[in-house]
């Protein structure tokens, strides 16, 4: 069986609709760890209480980006690690990160991409009137938000959504859609074509 590290920066809704995917069987891995950058991540207490180690690593302990990745690395091989997914995890990755993990490095956007891209992904998407948005899962390659796109599902956005309701049913996507992607990836049923990731 696969193991796996979550990477998450704040409430960890994600991290909780993993969690219990993997408890009801839906997710074949086992998830080792959980790891922050943030000391008070209620990700970290959704973990402990789950029994799952957790770390927390200050950034500002380190001199740049790649130190920093170079230290969750080390625990990340310490734990024998056969991928990564992150939730909502509030930092970029460096190169030298993502080259230890090519195409094990999963993250989801809450919107289609490549439209959308970056940290304000509802809201942008609101804000410019669109009829439909939704959800992609997707590898993480060096350029943010542009990788090999695993999974995508859309949410339509009613006359009557505010920027709070579209918020909710866009995590309700979230948390269907992400333990099917880490499932797949775990079960090896992902096959990556260029661009194109296949599912066999």
């Amino acid at each position: 069986m696969k193991t796996f590290a979550v990477l998450a920066s704040g409430n960890g809704s994600n991290l909780q609709a993993i969690m219990d995917a993997i408890k009801k069987k839906k997710i074949k891995a086992n998830l080792k760890l959980v790891l922050s950058d943030k000391a008070d991540a209620f990700a970290l207490e959704r973990a402990k209480k789950a029994k799952i180690a957790t770390i927390y690593i200050n950034p500002k302990d380190f001199s740049d980006r790649e130190a920093y990745d170079r230290k969750v690395i080390e625990y990340l091989k310490e734990s024998k690690v056969d991928f990564i997914v992150l939730a909502g995890y509030m930092r970029l990755l460096s190169a030298h990160f993502i080259k230890q993990y090519p195409n094990r490095i999963m993250n989801i956007h809450p919107a289609l991409l490549p439209s959308f891209k970056g940290i304000h992904g509802i809201r942008d998407a609101f804000e410019y009137g669109v009829k439909v948005t939704g959800v992609t899962v997707h590898f993480v390659s060096e350029e943010m938000d542009a990788g090999a796109i695993i999974i995508q599902e859309t949410v339509k956005v009613t006359q009557k959504d505010t920027l709070k309701t579209l918020t909710k049913k866009i995590h309700k996507v979230e948390h269907k859609v992400y333990p099917q992607a880490i499932d797949w990836f775990s079960r090896q049923r992902l096959k990556i074509s260029g661009r194109k990731v296949l599912l066999r």
